[in-house]
């Protein structure tokens, strides 16, 4: 199995694009510990979040994914809820579903060092 965060994400334009069957998101999501698929309003999503240290870190955050999001043109659904909440919601929107792009935007997602941003009860 080839290294997730190694790999690019495709153009959403090709006409060939299609949101992977549900049996496919469960062969890759064991590739990005901390994801978790969600399914909301007939959508498959991943999902994540984090407990930042303060609101000003809860931004930071969204400044490193934005960076890897603007790298592999592909963007994420980013949330600050409270003033600690950091929560990250990732699907093809093109195609209203998943697609390999998601696994590896979370991959490369994964990548980051956000430990000096987490709170200590979530830094892990």
């Amino acid at each position: 199995m080839e290294d997730l965060s190694l790999k690019k994400c495709v153009p959403c334009s090709s006409k060939d694009l299609r949101p992977m069957t549900e049996d496919a998101a469960h062969q890759l999501i064991p590739q990005v510990p901390g994801w978790d698929l969600v399914h909301e309003v007939g959508t498959w999503k991943l999902h994540r979040s984090w407990k930042v240290k303060s609101f000003t870190k809860g931004l930071e955050v969204f400044q490193l994914v934005a960076n890897v999001a603007e790298a592999e043109g592909h963007h994420p659904d980013l949330h600050l809820v409270g003033w600690n909440n950091v929560k990250i919601d990732i699907w093809t929107h093109a195609v209203g579903g998943l697609t390999e792009n998601d696994f590896i935007l979370a991959a490369k997602i994964n990548g980051l060092d956000l430990h000096h941003l987490l709170s200590k009860k979530t830094a892990k």
